[in-house]
């Protein structure tokens, strides 16, 4: 009697549409997995790479960044999604610039460092575009795109392109740490940490008068706990490293309350 041979699990595939371009997405898991869920819904096939072991099982197809070439050569556009290390961060651009197709486009969110600096760490500068992206954002109809001073027309209407296909307005924005919103709702982020530990409002009273005030859907401690507080931080100490002054000067509640945990929940 013949024993049977154990059955093959199938591999895991990536999922794709005939015809797709694919898209390699590259960084902390949460902002990966959010933008790899925006271009399934949109079509495309992906493969991703993440920063660190992730905390749990994978929902898409990974690989490894270090061994993963013939990934990056036939991707049509790479996507770096660090904020909280730079250090990371660089080495991902190196890794992804050294064996990505040169006529593929490179969009790397610049809210901690300037799209314009990051091209001195890549092969081909003319390929990269910065983006304002933080954890949460992936439902947001608009994306903020910067340009650098050496994207020319052609790469940015590759980048417009995509930004479009996967159902964004792509707001085009001045390079610069930080750049539109996620600079403006940090700040607020922080100077509502500021009241609260001065006793000025509860936080919720904060959000809801912002929210009747301003018109805004959510107020800063709701963007705060969509975003995660150490990307809040992130943002901030770049701020403060790029312009200096207390104008950035982070809250010590918004500190401890970033590097503690949810006990202040």
């Amino acid at each position: 009697m013949k024993s049977k041979k154990p059955e093959k699990k199938p591999e895991k595939q990536s999922p794709k549409v005939p015809g797709a371009p694919r898209i390699i997405i590259v960084g902390e898991q949460s902002m990966v997995d959010e933008f790899a869920t925006v271009c399934l819904k949109h079509g495309y096939s992906f493969q991703l790479a993440y920063n660190a072991p992730p905390e749990t099982r994978p929902s898409f197809p990974t690989f490894s960044l270090k061994t993963g070439t013939a990934a990056l050569r036939t991707a049509s556009v790479a996507v770096e999604l660090t904020n909280t290390d730079r250090v990371l961060k660089q080495q991902n651009l190196e890794r992804i610039s050294k064996d990505l197709a040169p006529t593929a486009a490179i969009l790397s969110t610049s809210v901690t460092v300037s799209a314009t600096e990051q091209t001195r760490w890549i092969h081909g500068k003319h390929r990269l575009v910065g983006i304002g992206y933080l954890p949460g954002l992936a439902d947001a109809g608009l994306l903020e795109v910067a340009p650098t001073v050496f994207t020319p027309p052609a790469t940015l209407e590759v980048v417009s392109r995509f930004v479009a296909s996967i159902g964004k307005a792509a707001e085009i924005v001045q390079d610069g740490v930080g750049l539109v919103f996620p600079r403006v709702a940090c700040q607020m982020i922080n100077e509502a940490a500021f009241a609260i530990a001065e006793e000025v409002a509860e936080p919720k009273a904060i959000d809801e008068a912002l929210m009747l005030a301003l018109r805004h859907p959510r107020g800063p401690v709701a963007w705060a706990e969509r975003f995660g507080l150490r990307q809040v931080i992130a943002v901030l100490e770049a701020l403060q490293r790029e312009y200096g002054g207390d104008r950035y000067r982070i809250a010590p509640l918004l500190r401890q309350m970033a590097y503690a945990g949810e006990w202040w929940k």
